[in-house]
């Protein structure tokens, strides 16, 4: 598994090294000011979109063992969401829903590497019927191109994979003041394996495990190479967020943030727990924007698209969407948006990942997780015999005595049919509540709207499901299975629950 996470083991894509000459610019960029300015018929618009980053990895929610200075100056300058989702954790059925507005099984993008139906429409074709020019620079993983006819911005490339490109970003926002522009910066930082920023810079043991992970030295070591990875992520939004100073486009621009789903740790990517689907994001728009705010309105990522439609001055009649803007949420005139979010989760088409279908439903204070096949052991590459260290070290250490560990070395492998939670009481998700008469009522309301979600999105679970390859870019599905092959996994093979 040579390649860094393209091709497989992690996610069809490329990246490049950021040089030190640019590292250094963005690590002295000096805070663009907010100006007062009345509201833009069509701002320019930015979005910062990380590659596998855990919503609280960031020194915005408070976590004080990685440091984000650029990160932390926009959350300054903008609104902090605090309960912001995206309804997968996993990398492509996550960026189609944030570009199109769609939820994944309605788009036809719910496995990984899949691919929307033919015909549908995203961001590109939106913000270009507004007369915007619509730019990418960095990290894909969508398909077909049809849907997402972006012009893609510079040519950066490490090897096979395509990185973010700082001056060609430049260039385009300085490229014409008359034309509004839409640009994405999706950078491949901080996802899996780890090998960019300095991970020496973290001490180990004075790291704080989150409480979903259990406590080893391989989880510590893990965590301070991701979050090595994640002060990477953090140098090219300061490397933007200078570029737009440069351009004199600070106060007219819209910036947008956000975390795109979990890191490749247990219970985060490849899950709907929410260290795998609670996202990040930040949204910076001068004049518009109080600075400092923060809001716990629930929205989800198939409502991003449409808020920026109407914050560029389009109409909501013409667009045919899962989501909802939550424009007002942004302007200071409404507190909240959503009562529920879902997520849906399929693990076929995975590198070494068992069949094991999963969807959920949130609301502000209770999650209920429905697994369709609870009677089979869930894996992927984190459980492959040849990738396992991490959970190997969870399993000893619960052999040790460590309860904590053993608990979730378990839970991770083997889960019930429900699992119900009070994400108030118990943010970690360490409580299944599915069996407490107390809820009975919670766990009826919430099945009933999950079942009702589920039924508006044509998703029959497991039918669903044995249909999920057939969505996936044909050219990825040969290189999933050498890759999985290379992990030692068998899913032809799928353990049973004991």
């Amino acid at each position: 598994m040579k390649n860094r996470r393209g091709g497989i083991p992690y996610d069809c894509e490329m990246r490049v090294r950021l040089s030190l000459a640019t590292a250094v610019l963005a690590s002295a960029l000096v805070p663009a000011a907010i100006a007062e300015t009345p509201r833009a018929a069509r701002p320019n618009i930015v979005l910062l979109l990380a590659d596998d980053q855990t919503w609280s990895s960031s020194g915005v929610y408070g976590n004080q063992d990685v440091k984000t200075p650029n990160l932390d100056r926009l959350a300054a300058q903008g609104m902090r969401f605090d309960a912001a989702f995206t309804a997968t954790a996993m990398c492509a059925p996550t960026r189609q829903q944030l570009y199109t507005g769609l939820y994944p099984v309605r788009s036809g993008a719910y496995p990984n590497h899949a691919w929307v139906k033919p015909g549908t429409r995203s961001l590109v074709h939106v913000f270009r019927d507004l007369g915007y020019r619509v730019g990418l620079t960095g990290k894909t993983h969508i398909g077909p191109p049809e849907s997402f006819p972006f012009e893609v911005i510079g040519t950066a490339r490490d090897g096979d994979l395509i990185e973010v490109d700082l001056e060609a970003a430049a260039r385009f926002i300085q490229r014409d003041a008359t034309q509004p522009f839409f640009l994405v910066v999706a950078s491949n930082s901080p996802h899996e394996p780890w090998t960019h920023g300095d991970g020496s810079a973290f001490d180990r043991a004075a790291i704080s495990v989150p409480g979903w992970l259990a406590d080893t030295p391989q989880t510590r070591e893990s965590l301070a190479r991701y979050y090595a990875e994640v002060t990477h992520f953090d140098a090219q939004v300061g490397a933007i967020l200078d570029a737009l100073e440069r351009a004199g486009r600070t106060s007219d621009t819209l910036v947008l943030y956000t975390s795109e789903q979990g890191a490749s740790l247990p219970f985060a990517k490849w899950t709907l727990y929410d260290a795998g689907i609670k996202t990040a994001m930040v949204v910076r728009w001068p004049g518009q924007v109080k600075p400092g705010a923060s809001t716990s309105a629930m929205v989800a990522y198939v409502d991003v698209l449409p808020t920026l439609y109407e914050a560029a001055g389009g109409k909501s009649g013409p667009l045919d969407l899962d989501g909802r803007s939550f424009l007002e949420v942004l302007l200071g005139t409404r507190a909240s948006h959503r009562d529920h979010v879902f997520g849906v989760h399929t693990n076929r088409g995975i590198v070494a990942g068992s069949d094991y279908p999963i969807r959920s439903v949130r609301s502000q204070r209770y999650k209920l997780i429905s697994n369709l096949s609870p009677g089979s052991q869930y894996a992927n590459i984190l459980t492959a015999p040849r990738t396992r260290a991490l959970l190997d070290s969870w399993k000893a250490a619960g052999e040790a005595g460590d309860a904590h560990a053993a608990a979730r070395y378990h839970d991770y492998l083997w889960r019930p049919a429900v699992e119900l939670y009070d994400l108030a009481a118990d943010p970690h998700e360490l409580r299944d509540l599915a069996n407490d008469p107390s809820v009975a009522s919670v766990r009826r309301d919430l099945q009933a709207r999950l079942d009702a979600w589920m039924a508006e999105q044509g998703d029959g679970g497991m039918l669903t499901e044995t249909k999920a390859l057939e969505h996936i870019n044909p050219e990825v599905v040969n290189s999933v299975r050498r890759e999985t092959e290379l992990t030692g996994a068998d899913p032809s093979k799928p353990r049973r629950r004991p």
